[in-house]
């Protein structure tokens, strides 16, 4: 990772099954970079309240993150040949309704 990045620590721990019968994962922790404040995001997202619940707010503007930045990341790479071009358009309309 680089110096012009933040870097965050992710710490994914199962809480519950939705049957019984499923074994509990072992929690996932991994380290990555993004150029943006995600925490300052996050925080923008829950004030406009774009889904009328904090948690979904929270969901999507993590999830966004996590992906755009591997898309930017590996933007020639084909299997991100058509959603590349959209994801620009898309951040624009997303970052002129927050």
């Amino acid at each position: 990772m680089t110096k012009s990045a933040h870097v965050y620590r992710i710490t994914l721990e199962q809480v519950s099954s939705k049957n019984d019968e499923t074994p509990m994962q072992t929690p996932l922790k991994f380290e990555f970079g993004n150029h943006d404040d995600i925490f300052s995001i996050i925080e923008k997202m829950k004030q406009t309240d774009l889904f009328n619940q904090a948690n979904e707010s929270t969901e999507f503007a993590l999830g966004l993150k996590l992906f755009s930045e591997v898309i930017l990341k590996n933007k020639s790479h084909p299997l991100f040949e058509e959603i590349y071009p959209a994801l620009g358009s898309f951040m624009k309309k997303l970052k002129s309704s927050t």
